[in-house]
């Protein structure tokens, strides 16, 4: 373990995914001074640093706070050194949405900033764009989340939001699905009744159409044992995180394609039951947020391009905090 790196590790105080596990992870890897942000104290993190840290007393500052209260606080952000930030939605950069661009745009502004992205090809892509981007991917809560080895009374089954207008593509395919297949459509409150839920599916449906990345429902279903049906994100995704066809997960590209593999799966059970276990055993060994809590904090150890001079007008916005 790498306990003597010292870190600020600051993170919103309300989010909707529950991602204690994964900040677990990073304090058991390294000198993790953790703090959880109001929206208050997020919108002015100028005044808050200025009350509440020592920069000299950390080796970094993490940021994993909402996207949408960073862009307006550049002027600020760009004084912090050592400066990281921990980003699960840069794929929607590169999709069709309010944010197409907006990350590119926000981080050409942080030139000295290291962003640790959840999606390969995403962090490869910003690379190409200066970015400093590395790749950490998604996973799951390993203290709550597993196989609990019972029967299953549901075949075809999605859990999770089909509401947001970036989840439209998902809307979609699991409408048309739904026409022709006994899909089972459900949302759950987090915890318990979730893990019992995707341990109730015995297929899971995972529709990540047009995201370019593959979310954290993916890891979540693999872990409690389900046989995952996810969209195809393509090869250099897959060699990324070993996600490898009708081996240890199932992948497809349209509606067609996802029916002929289920009924191959409906015919021949025995595969299926392969094709979960080996699901559950990669994410066991390699997904779990104990395991990516370390990959975070060894992407914090190499060294960070240095803060860049500021000119007249960026020392003014710096004062003004604009």
């Amino acid at each position: 373990m790498m306990l003597g790196l010292k870190v600020l590790f600051l993170v919103q105080a309300e989010q909707r995914a529950i991602l204690d596990r994964l900040y677990d992870g990073i304090q058991a890897h390294c000198d993790c001074d953790l703090r959880w942000l109001s929206d208050k104290q997020q919108a002015d993190l100028k005044g808050y640093f200025l009350k509440e840290v020592d920069l000299h007393a950390y080796d970094c500052i993490l940021l994993f706070l909402r996207f949408k209260k960073e862009i307006r606080q550049v002027g600020f952000i760009q004084t912090i050194p050592n400066l990281a930030i921990l980003e699960h939605d840069a794929y929607q950069n590169y999709i069709t949405g309010k944010y197409r661009g907006r990350f590119s745009k926000h981080y050409r502004t942080l030139p000295s900033a290291r962003v640790i992205t959840s999606g390969f090809c995403v962090a490869n892509q910003l690379r190409e764009e200066g970015v400093d981007a590395v790749f950490v991917p998604k996973g799951y809560d390993q203290a709550l989340l597993r196989d609990l080895a019972q029967s299953r009374d549901i075949e075809l089954g999605f859990v999770g939001s089909i509401k947001s207008g970036v989840y439209s593509a998902r809307r979609e395919f699991l409408e048309e699905l739904a026409l022709v297949e006994p899909l089972y459509v459900a949302r759950t409150n987090s915890g318990v009744d979730y893990l019992h839920m995707l341990n109730r599916i015995r297929f899971f449906v995972s529709a990540d159409i047009g995201m370019g990345e593959y979310m954290i429902k993916n890891f979540e279903a693999m872990a409690c044992g389900c046989v995952l049906f996810t969209y195809d994100q393509g090869e250099d995704e897959n060699r990324a995180l070993g996600f490898v066809d009708m081996d240890n997960v199932v992948l497809y590209r349209s509606l067609k394609d996802f029916r002929t593999k289920l009924q191959t799966l409906r015919r021949d059970s025995s595969l299926a039951d392969r094709i979960a276990a080996k699901g559950r055993q990669l994410v066991e060994e390699k997904y779990q947020f104990s395991h990516l809590g370390k990959a975070v904090v060894d992407a914090l150890q190499m060294p960070f391009r240095q803060l860049q001079p500021s000119n007249v007008w960026q020392r003014a916005r710096r004062y003004l905090g604009i």
